[in-house]
């Protein structure tokens, strides 16, 4: 029997087998929908009894379908054939037959975990793991690795030449929808790594950092739902873009209730994809920026008025700005915000005024109480209070330090002259330009040190309250319906997450970890990144600080991750070349594959840049199925964008050299690679990261004189 026999005849095995599947599939969406339209017939009844069953049946039943409807493309990727003859498929979710048969063994469930674990040394009762790929509900193709052959029958065959080079070999398309199947031992320890403490994945580029952290939240949510659904998982990431590349990730595991920002988006109501120069962006990372912004809160505000003067009963009552600034100190002393202590300043401004008025014998003065009365119901006195001591946006206060004389002021004896001028320069084009990533982070410092000022506490509406003092009809599941749905819903800024994962955590600065760590108190958190592709700057003791106080005293467990399955063996090799300039003696992960063939590296003059890079980029979409990638240094992103306006391709993404972190395409042209270098700071690590962002193809251009 030839080979291409066998491997249709195995296909169709596992066609018979998806046929099965799907069949029940569509069973038990055809009994999701039945069950939904049973819950609101049940409604007929008229009995409390029923309308809360009628609401349960309706909310499982509408989600179990939503679920089926979700996994239905690449629902089964796995095979494993035991020691004991059994046979287990492994999905995306778990499928039983009509008689309670395991049709679809869950990724996430322990009986999977050997799909992921197994090798030829240890192949935990595994004889043959097979690797499963489909398109819609037909099988095209399957790759077995035969672990156990001593164990294997006589009948068993085995067909393809490994199924995670293989996969590795495809396209990847977006979103990594076939990470699922290519996980390996090292990387599935540490998802399924105890819940509790700080689970640490280091590794180079192409280890699957990314794969691990996803697939890491996804499987704590299966294993504990009630915990880290009800809790809430948070990722963060480096850009908008890498947000927006995973986004579909999570659900394409099976999840989809975990929450995903960036650095530039943790803030509620703001956001921010600018970046800063490097050396600016360590200055405004450093934890000696919360000294400055502590002087900024203690401010008076800008515009705000100098001195208070007001007639009282024939006697003038006067507070001059040394004597304000005395009040505004008093109220701020030991640590008090300035928003919540808005309270005491303006008890302050009425003892002044009244001991003012004891010491000049103002004619029929009052007691005190009467006093602040009769002064508060003033029209210029509130006005006064308002302007004097108004409630402050953190937005607000950062808008001050646009001000050189305020932040030469603030920074002064804090910042070295030169970093003073580099902030000085970064934050005339604040109002202009808007924020950057690293403000975000002083965004939330200022917050913090601000506090919320107090409110009236508000009473809940009644949601069945209609216009005009009447109540609308409700049942009791309605009532219980609406209060469930309150206790689900999550403030804007929410910080009791019960899981944090932080993925590109080298690039994460001090300040961005004090406040990821505000969201993490409560939290086990997951943290992935590689010390050689940072872009920080600054002093690495201030990192360590920060990161350790975020981290807390939670115990940790280490993994390392040390076989690149991104990069081919060629590519690999030219963003290896450039790493070990800094980094002569650097551990690097080791690329498991081979193309044949080698990056193409192009020098032009600069007036042929424009020209070169559509071409390159047009050949390369002609070259590989999946995505293209074009890295530019940061500020030439625009311009190239330009360049390549005319190329509809959805496959086709312009990113900056910093967006690149933790992105994969199946072809990159890299765009003035000379001029990434170039940057004193971090120039040949991001270098590095751009070129191990590609799988298959790889193009530099690079303008010369």
């Amino acid at each position: 029997m030839t080979d291409r026999t066998i491997l249709e005849q195995e296909i169709s095995v596992e066609q018979r087998h998806l046929d099965r599947v799907y069949a029940r599939l569509a069973e038990l969406r055809r009994s999701a929908a039945q069950a939904e339209q049973d819950g609101y017939r049940m409604a007929r009844v008229g009995t409390f009894g029923a309308l809360v069953e009628r609401d349960a049946m309706v909310f499982h039943a509408a989600r179990r379908r939503h679920v089926l409807d979700a996994e239905h493309e690449g629902l089964v990727f796995g095979r494993l054939d035991l020691r004991d003859r059994q046979v287990l498929h492994v999905g995306r979710l778990g499928v039983r037959g009509e008689n309670a048969e395991t049709l679809v063994v869950d990724w996430r469930a322990p009986a999977a975990a050997a799909f992921y674990q197994a090798t030829p040394a240890q192949p935990l009762g595994v004889v043959r793991r097979r690797t499963i790929s489909s398109s819609s509900e037909r099988v095209t193709r399957i790759e077995d690795d035969l672990l156990d052959p001593a164990a294997a029958p006589a009948d068993m065959a085995v067909v393809g030449d490994g199924a995670l080079l293989a996969t590795l070999s495809r396209a990847t398309g977006r979103g990594m929808r076939d990470i699922i199947a290519t996980i390996q031992r090292e990387q599935d320890e540490a998802i399924r790594s105890p819940a509790s403490g700080v689970t640490i994945v280091s590794g180079g580029p192409g280890t699957g950092k990314t794969a691990v952290a996803l697939h890491r939240a996804a499987y704590l949510l299966y294993s504990d739902r009630s915990r880290y659904a009800g809790g809430g998982i948070l990722v963060v990431g480096p850009s908008a873009v890498f947000v927006q590349y995973i986004a579909s990730v999570l659900p394409s595991l099976g999840e989809e209730t975990a929450t995903l920002h960036s650095l530039g988006s943790l803030f509620p109501g703001m956001s921010a994809t600018r970046t800063d120069p490097p050396r600016v962006a360590a200055v405004k990372g450093s934890l000696r920026m919360r000294q400055v912004l502590e002087r900024a809160v203690r401010d008076a505000a800008p515009g705000g008025p100098e001195e208070l003067r007001l007639l009282y009963r024939g006697g003038l009552l006067r507070l001059d700005l040394r004597e304000l600034d005395a009040i505004r100190e008093r109220a701020l002393s030991r640590g008090a915000r300035r928003n919540e202590a808005r309270r005491a300043g303006f008890d302050g401004v009425f003892a002044a005024l009244w001991g003012q008025a004891r010491r000049v014998g103002v004619r029929g003065l009052p007691d005190q109480r009467a006093f602040e009365s009769e002064i508060a119901e003033r029209t210029e006195f509130r006005e006064f209070l308002k302007a004097w001591w108004p409630r402050l946006h953190p937005r607000h206060v950062l808008g001050w330090l646009a001000r050189p004389d305020r932040l030469r002021r603030y920074a002064g004896g804090i910042l070295s002259r030169a970093e003073i001028d580099l902030l000085v320069e970064a934050y005339r084009t604040l109002d202009d330009e808007g924020l950057t990533i690293a403000d975000i982070a002083l965004i939330d410092e200022l917050d913090a040190l601000l506090g919320q000022p107090m409110r009236p506490k508000r009473t809940n509406r009644d949601p069945f309250q209609l216009a005009g003092g009447v109540r609308e009809l409700s049942t009791q599941a309605d009532r219980q319906r609406v209060a469930r749905d309150a206790a689900r819903q999550r403030p804007e800024d929410y910080r009791e997450y019960a899981h944090v994962v932080v993925d590109e955590a080298q690039d994460v600065s001090p300040m961005q970890w004090r406040m990821i760590g505000r969201r993490g108190r409560l939290a086990s958190w997951t943290v992935v990144g590689d010390p050689a592709q940072t872009a920080w700057t600054g002093a690495e003791s201030e990192l360590t600080r920060a990161r350790d106080q975020a981290l807390g005293r939670r115990r940790r467990q280490q993994f390392e991750l040390t076989t690149n399955y991104r990069n081919s063996a060629e590519i690999f090799a030219v963003a290896a070349a450039e790493i070990r300039r800094l980094y002569p003696d650097l551990a690097l992960p080791r690329a498991v594959r081979s193309t044949g063939v080698e990056p193409v590296a192009l020098t032009v003059a600069p007036a042929e840049l424009e020209r070169a890079t559509v071409a390159a980029v047009t050949a390369l979409l002609g070259e590989v199925e999946g995505t293209v990638g074009v890295v530019t240094p940061v500020p030439r992103r625009d311009e190239v964008a330009g360049w390549l306006a005319g190329l509809v391709a959805p496959r086709l993404q312009v990113v900056t050299s910093l967006q690149a972190k933790g992105m994969e395409y199946d072809g990159v042209v890299l765009v003035a690679p000379g001029e990434i270098r170039a940057d004193p700071g971090s120039g040949v690590r991001t270098l590095y990261v751009a070129l191990s962002r590609a799988t298959q193809r790889l193009t530099t251009i690079d303008p010369t004189d």
